[in-house]
């Protein structure tokens, strides 16, 4: 098995052995990536094609100063960002003040497996999807996300607390309907 430098090395010559290692290697963790953000399996892997094709052009600059599955994520973020971006424009985002959850209030995961959170993540409208998932998992600010999106502060949390609220709403469904098919 190759190293990541030597993967590196052989796609930034243009390999197709190495290209083909390289992208077996991250194909899994980056496709969970755009799950999170795609609303289906084919926009997922229209964003992970699109994304891997960026990752494959500009790995020749990748300068070894962050983990390499660091760089590539932010990579594919930026590539399903740019993909939802054009619906964004389309749907309506607007700042709703104090509504639904507070923010100590959580979410309990405990009882749905991963594939399940990402489909219920996948039905969130376009927006609160985008936001949930960039401040929820990827850890960035409301500040970061406003830019990045080029809305305000405000609507950013307030699509964040308007998804946490659909979230909450879908989990409960769904743990509602296992624990009366369980009582059958």
């Amino acid at each position: 098995m190759l190293s990541e430098k030597e993967l590196i090395n052989g796609c930034a010559k243009g390999e197709r052995a190495a290209q083909k290692a390289f992208y077996d290697r991250y194909c899994r963790k980056m496709m969970a990536v755009c799950m999170r953000y795609g609303r289906s399996i084919p926009e997922a892997e229209d964003m992970l094609q699109e994304g891997f094709i960026k990752i494959f052009n500009n790995l020749k600059s990748f300068r070894f100063e962050s983990k390499l599955e660091t760089w590539m994520t932010r990579i594919i973020i930026n590539t399903a960002l740019n993909y939802q971006r054009q619906k964004l424009y389309l749907l309506p985002m607007v700042d709703v003040e104090d509504a639904g959850l507070k923010e100590d209030e959580s979410i309990s995961l405990a009882d749905f497996n991963l594939s399940e959170l990402i489909s219920i993540v996948q039905t969130l409208p376009d927006g609160c999807r985008v936001i949930f998932n960039l401040f929820a998992i990827e850890g960035y600010g409301h500040k970061e996300i406003a830019e990045m999106l080029g809305v305000s502060e405000g609507t950013s949390k307030s699509q964040y607390n308007r998804a946490k609220i659909l979230l909450q709403a879908k989990l409960e469904k769904k743990k509602v309907s296992y624990e009366s098919r369980e009582k059958v």
